[in-house]
C-alpha cells in the first residue's frame, strides 16, 4: 500500500485496570505504523484512568460520563475518534506484533469489505479456538450463532483447518475491524443491546446492504473471554436470549418471522426447562424474563425494525437485488449437533470449511 490508512485501536474499559496493565503492552508493540491506541473508559470506579496517565502516556483516553455498556460505550467514544479504520478490541485480548497489517491489506483490496476479524484463540489454551469468534461467525436458519471452530460450547483445537481467508456472516466484537465511515453510516451498535450480539446485529445490517464480512486468519489474537460477564451469570443469559430475539425481529423478513418467532419461543422454553431440571433456576428465570421483555416491548422493536430498514435502504450498494447471505447456514445446528452428533464446522461439509 502506498498510503497507510489510519487505524484507531479502541479498547473499551470498565474497572479493568488489571487487564489494561496486562494486555496493553502487546497492543502498544503492534508494528503497524499509522496507529493510535485509545482506551474508552466507561466511568470506571477503579484506578484505570490513573494507571493510564501514569504508565501508558502514549494511550489516548476517551472518558464516558456513565457506564453505557458495550454497545453504547463504543458509540459514545467513537463519536470523538477520527480514523479510516476502527479496531474494537476487548481489554482481555493479547495481540501479536503484526496482527493489524494482514487485515488492513485484505480490507483495502475491496471497497465492499466492511468488517473483518482475526483468528481468535484461547489465551489459556493457545492450541484451541476461543468461544467469542474463533475463525469467523455464522448464523443458522433459526438464528443461532456459531463459528468456524466453535459449536455451542465445544471449541475445536486449531490444526490449521480454518486458515483460509473466508467470508463469514459476522465478525467477533472482541477484535472487530470495521471501516469507520460505515460504522457511522449504519448507526453503529444498537444501544438497546447493552452487551452481547450487537456485533452480529451490525454485521447483519451491513450484509443486508450488500457488504462483505471477512475473517483473516493470517492475523492471530488470544482472548481470555468472560471479562465483563462470566458465562454463568444470569444477566449474560438474559442478554443473550433477549438480544437474539430483538436481532431476529429487526433483520428477518416478515414472512420468516411468522414461523421463526413461534419456533424460537418453543425452543427457548425447552432450554429453560432443561436448565430448571438441572437445578439452574436463575438461568431458567433469565430466559423467561428475556422473553417477557422482548414480547412486552414489541412496539419498540417494530419502530426499531422500521428505522433499521431505512438505514439499510439508504446505504445499499448500487445494483444490489438481494441481501448478501454468505455465512447464513440453511439448516439447524441444533439438529446437526444434538441429533446428528456433529461437533465441528468442518463436519457440515460446506465449501469453505
Amino acid at each position: 500500500m502506498n498510503h497507510l490508512p489510519k487505524v484507531a485501536v479502541v479498547i473499551l474499559n470498565w474497572n479493568g485496570a488489571g487487564l489494561l496493565q496486562q494486555f496493553l503492552p502487546s497492543v502498544l508493540a503492534s508494528t503497524y505504523p499509522n496507529i493510535e491506541v485509545y482506551v474508552a473508559d466507561n466511568n470506571s470506579s477503579d484506578n484505570s484512568v490513573a494507571l493510564l496517565n501514569e504508565q501508558f502516556k502514549q494511550v489516548k483516553i476517551v472518558q464516558n460520563r456513565v457506564n453505557f455498556g458495550f454497545a453504547g460505550g463504543y458509540n459514545e467514544a467513537l463519536a470523538h475518534i477520527t480514523a479510516d479504520y476502527y479496531v474494537l478490541l476487548n481489554s482481555d485480548v493479547e495481540v501479536t506484533p503484526n496482527w493489524i497489517e494482514p487485515v488492513i491489506d485484505l480490507m483495502e483490496t475491496n471497497a465492499h469489505i466492511a468488517a473483518c476479524q482475526p483468528k481468535i484463540l484461547n489465551y489459556h489454551q493457545k492450541t484451541h479456538f476461543e468461544y467469542a469468534g474463533a475463525a469467523g461467525g455464522w448464523l443458522d436458519v433459526l438464528g443461532y450463532a456459531f463459528c468456524r471452530g466453535r459449536f455451542f460450547n465445544v471449541c475445536e483445537p486449531d490444526n490449521g483447518q480454518y486458515n483460509n481467508t473466508s467470508e463469514v456472516f459476522w465478525a467477533s466484537g472482541c477484535a472487530l475491524f470495521i471501516k469507520a465511515h460505515l460504522y457511522h453510516a449504519f448507526g453503529g451498535f444498537d444501544q438497546h443491546f447493552f452487551a452481547h450480539m450487537e456485533e452480529i446485529d451490525l454485521c447483519w445490517r451491513l450484509k443486508r446492504a450488500g457488504y462483505r464480512v471477512m475473517v483473516c486468519p493470517k492475523s492471530v489474537v488470544y482472548h481470555i473471554g468472560g471479562g465483563s460477564l462470566h458465562k454463568s451469570n444470569p444477566r449474560k443469559t438474559f442478554l443473550n436470549y433477549h438480544n437474539n430475539l430483538v436481532m431476529l425481529y429487526k433483520n428477518c423478513t416478515a414472512a420468516k418471522l411468522l414461523w421463526l418467532l413461534p419456533v424460537r419461543t418453543c425452543l427457548d422454553w425447552v432450554s429453560g426447562l432443561k436448565l430448571l431440571a438441572e437445578g439452574n433456576k436463575p438461568d431458567a428465570m433469565a430466559i423467561l424474563k428475556a422473553q417477557w421483555y422482548f414480547f412486552s416491548g414489541i412496539a419498540k422493536w417494530q419502530q426499531n425494525r422500521r428505522h433499521t430498514g431505512k438505514i439499510v435502504q439508504k446505504n445499499r450498494l448500487a445494483g444490489l437485488k438481494v441481501p448478501n447471505l454468505q455465512g447464513l447456514y440453511s439448516k439447524s445446528i441444533i439438529v446437526q449437533h444434538f441429533l446428528l452428533g456433529k461437533n465441528a464446522f468442518s463436519q457440515l461439509n460446506m465449501p469453505d470449511s
